[in-house]
């Protein structure tokens, strides 16, 4: 099955109306990950589906696919399967976890370490700059900051990030090719080119209320810990901090002024058992286990990983140095660093197989990330 054919399937069950991200892993469960199987049997059982599910499997919208399918075919732009070895896997443990995601950007950040910062749209002055404060000392302590790019705090932390030179993960509640707030259009595009945008519905999606917490899910989910930064008593932020505690997570939140309503949602995360912080250090110094927990489940998931699925496999299998597929990528990498695209377009390999690859090597200490989904082969390697 050819790459564009395994796209269409995948495009046709994702926009399947009532099939739901729960719907299409149970069967690919059992399809064995095989997504054309999957569409197969949705089209000969559609009779017990909904009338518009079935309508939709009779007679996809074709310019429809055809423009998800533009959307995937421009640099850097790809989706994200959960069949695939480098699908993050802190997702699998939420509930109703992603079947893919759209990303643009640096795919391999969403492995990386993540700590959420999110808060009142309509923030202070303050709240905004204490934001900048911990964005800024998360990103430069190795952290990756995620967030939604929501105006006031998300949108404080994200920018804090990118002005120390550090990337930042965007999950959003649009298709990918969307942007909202619109006033963050230029801070959209700055986090593609330094870092990556997530989102789990298709291109052209618009914005829904009922969107957002689907987007918090991953965001908590994504993250080793969620900090709450100001948030009134019916801030979407507690949803976050929410699910991220039923996600076993860890739940930060910064006190503020008893008059201010702004911080009532923070007070009210610290009662019900949210970890009181004062400063960025008290959130790194707790993470730090779960960081490490994290890149250890990360090297044993790739070594774990079916030949079919990615070349870690076999490197794992009998030493990635011995591997031609690996050497090959060294070779071309070289010291100069460079985009993942390029990497794709001068070893003829898939970008799902070079993030992978890429991983590894990174867990090697032989290969060094950059902003902007670039690489860099280390010196002595």
């Amino acid at each position: 099955m050819n790459e564009q054919a395994e796209l269409r399937d995948w495009l046709v069950a994702l926009r399947t109306p009532g099939l739901g991200p729960g719907g299409l892993r149970e069967r690919l469960v059992a399809a064995n990950g095989r997504i054309d199987d999957v569409v197969a049997q949705l089209r000969r059982h559609s009779s017990v589906l909904d009338p518009k599910a079935q309508a939709w499997l009779e007679r996809p919208d074709e310019v429809r696919i055809a423009a998800d399918l533009a959307w995937l075919r421009e640099s850097n732009h790809r989706l994200l399967r959960c069949t695939e070895a480098d699908f993050p896997p802190q997702l699998e443990t939420i509930p109703q976890p992603p079947a893919a995601l759209f990303v643009a950007g640096d795919t391999s950040l969403l492995l990386h370490p993540q700590v959420a910062i999110v808060g009142a749209r309509s923030a202070s002055t303050a709240g905004k700059t204490n934001a900048q404060a911990f964005a800024r000392y998360l990103a430069q302590a190795g952290f990756v900051v995620t967030s939604g790019l929501a105006d006031g705090i998300d949108g404080a932390a994200h920018e804090a990030a990118l002005a120390a030179a550090q990337p930042t993960v965007a999950v959003i509640g649009t298709g990918p090719d969307l942007v909202y707030p619109r006033k963050h259009r230029e801070l959209s595009a700055r986090i593609e080119a330094q870092g990556v945008l997530v989102s789990e519905f298709p291109p052209g999606t618009a914005a829904r209320a009922d969107h957002f917490p689907r987007r918090n899910r991953i965001i908590a989910g994504l993250s080793l810990g969620t900090l709450v930064i100001e948030a009134g008593m019916q801030s979407g932020s507690l949803i976050t901090a929410r699910l991220a505690g039923e996600q076993g997570r860890e739940v930060f939140a910064v006190p503020g002024s008893i008059h201010n309503p702004l911080a009532r949602g923070c007070h009210r995360l610290i009662r019900d058992g949210a970890r009181l912080v004062e400063s960025a250090v008290e959130v790194a110094e707790t993470l730090v286990p779960a960081a490490r927990a994290l890149g250890a489940e990360l090297a044993q998931r790739l070594e774990r990983s079916p030949p079919a699925a990615t070349g870690t496999a076999r490197a794992a299998a009998g030493g990635w140095r011995d591997d031609p597929e690996y050497r090959q990528l060294l070779q071309v990498l070289g010291h100069d660093p460079l985009a993942l695209d390029e990497l794709a377009e001068r070893t003829g390999q898939s970008a799902a197989e070079l993030s992978s690859m890429l991983l590894m090597l990174e867990l090697e200490g032989c290969v060094e990330g950059l902003p902007g989904g670039r690489y860099q082969r280390l010196p002595g390697i």
